[in-house]
């Protein structure tokens, strides 16, 4: 017993004094601190349409977080309640059978075009691709696709497993996100750009010249590959910029 209440105590030590663990550390403060919020760009991209408009997202979760600061005329909110219980959304449903239904005209109208989808469900490029996918098919020809967590800072947020939290990153998680989001910067058929804020804001349009599709190959999807060409992979800009870019 007493081995073990050492060993808890020495372990404890040593990931709480690990120079790795720190790095980490300072860089979350810092992305934390990192300004305008995702909703903050999603409303200037809602007002930058300069009409009604109808908003979907996607991956709720606690709405007070983001969903209750979108103004937009229309809001409709997707989340199947696995991490927030309470879950006082719209379509109480996983993001695949929503679009499911949504194609098929079993919720809503099939025929509905939407002028900002928000993409911040399962953090797997797996699902994110197929979210990316499905809203593709149901937004507007001049409309934004926005997604969180494309710009994980280090490999630790990057990881598959969201439950482990002794990684240097603790509770901070973007998951496999950026790999759905490079793959996408690959289509040349659309625009797209990643906001350096907040983990990462990434927005896609079919329309609006936002930035170039990407050139860069990491076959593998490997986090060192992709952290080596972090500002190419991700066209990662700056909220002013993008503001420049829209108004040009």
């Amino acid at each position: 017993m007493l081995k073990k209440i050492k060993d808890y105590y020495n372990w404890g030590g040593r990931f709480l004094n690990d120079p790795y663990h720190i790095k980490v550390g300072q860089i979350d403060k810092e992305e934390i601190a990192k300004t305008p919020l995702r909703s903050d760009i999603i409303n200037y991209l809602i007002n930058f349409l300069d009409r009604e408009t109808t908003y979907l997202e996607i991956g709720v979760r606690n709405p007070a977080i983001n969903y209750d600061e979108i103004k937009s005329d229309t809001k409709y909110s997707v989340d199947p309640g696995i991490e927030f219980k309470t879950n006082p959304v719209d379509f109480k449903l996983t993001s695949d059978v929503f679009f499911d239904d949504l194609r098929n005209g079993k919720v809503l109208s099939k025929e509905l075009k939407f002028d900002v989808i928000f993409i911040d469900g399962l953090h797997l490029a797996e699902q994110v691709d197929r979210d990316i996918k499905n809203a593709l098919e149901f937004i507007k020809e001049d409309g934004f696709i926005v997604l969180h967590d494309c710009n994980p800072p280090t490999e630790w947020h990057a990881r598959e497993e969201h439950g482990y939290r002794i990684s240097p990153a603790k509770n901070n998680w973007n998951g496999t996100t950026w790999k759905a989001f490079a793959k996408w910067r690959q289509k040349k058929d659309l625009f797209s750009c990643c906001i350096d804020t907040d983990w990462g804001v990434g927005i896609i349009s079919k329309t609006q010249k936002i930035g170039s599709s990407s050139p860069l190959e990491n076959e593998f999807y490997e986090f060192k590959v992709f952290k080596k060409n972090q500002n190419e992979s991700m066209n990662l800009i700056s909220f002013v910029d993008l503001k420049k870019v829209l108004k040009n």
